[in-house]
């Protein structure tokens, strides 16, 4: 946390004296949760609880297509949700007690992707992805649920990206914050070629933590996949906050405590 000196003067009689008044800040991070398609916010509730446990305030949303707006599911399409991002982002930024230049953005599948574009837009000092997609950039405006059918995605994924290629891995490649990215073992959605990816163009972060979750699939539909994620993303997330507090810079995760709640339902990213 950040300490903040503040010089006065001390009246004793007709006299002064000096003295300095050392505070922590008022503001305290700032953690927006991205959920991936076909999920929603209640998803990340859960863990959203455990996180602001350790001093943050926590914002979760559901992207237009999903929860209460999900006839629309057809039409949205990723200028569509990256707003939807970055209202959210504005949203939390502009909390009271929310420190601006302490934001964490945490992501899974297509909500991975699209904080990872979000990190060209605004500032953000910590990084988390979870299975994190990748499109195309062409077709930008297009329905999302037709980019599978329109990019040929399934051979796309299969293949190393450059940085150069495409905006989601520009944006990791500028990206000077501390990363999270976290494996399926079992992902028949997102290919360990896009996670490697995203691992080359993520080039000068401040630190960088890879884990995989053994013999998870894309949704996290076991238990164990579950609690693993919760356990690595809470685990991170204190270290991040801890590192923050104490003036550190933080380094690699190594605790992992219990957690629970799915994450997202396995359908495609």
């Amino acid at each position: 946390m950040t300490i903040h000196d503040h010089t006065i003067r001390i009246p004793v009689g007709d006299e002064s004296i000096d003295g300095t008044i050392v505070a922590p800040s008022t503001k305290i991070p700032g953690v927006l949760f991205v959920h991936g398609w076909g999920g929603s916010q209640e998803q990340y509730l859960a863990r959203a609880r455990e996180i602001a446990a350790l001093g943050c305030i926590c914002l979760t949303f559901d992207l237009r297509g999903h929860a209460g707006t999900r006839p629309q599911q057809g039409t949205v399409s990723r200028e569509n949700s990256l707003n939807d991002v970055l209202a959210a982002y504005d949203m939390l930024a502009g909390q009271r007690d929310v420190d601006p230049d302490a934001i964490a953005v945490v992501g899974s599948s297509y909500g991975g992707y699209l904080a990872a574009i979000l990190t060209s837009l605004r500032p953000v000092k910590w990084l988390a992805l979870r299975v994190p997609a990748l499109y195309r950039d062409s077709n930008w405006e297009m329905p999302k649920l037709d980019l599978h059918k329109g990019q040929d995605l399934g051979a796309y994924r299969q293949t190393l990206v450059s940085a150069e290629e495409n905006r989601a891995l520009r944006a990791c490649a500028e990206f000077r914050g501390d990363v999270l990215i976290v494996e399926s073992e079992r992902d028949n959605i997102i290919p360990h070629a896009v996670i490697s990816s995203y691992l080359e163009a993520c080039a000068e972060p401040r630190s960088m933590t890879y884990r995989v979750i053994k013999g998870a699939d894309h949704g996290l539909s076991e238990q164990s996949s579950q609690r693993a994620y919760t356990a690595l993303l809470v685990s991170w997330m204190t270290e991040m906050v801890l590192g923050e507090r104490g003036g550190e810079q933080a380094g690699q995760t190594t605790t992992m405590p219990a957690g629970t709640l799915p994450e997202a339902p396995p359908t495609p990213g």
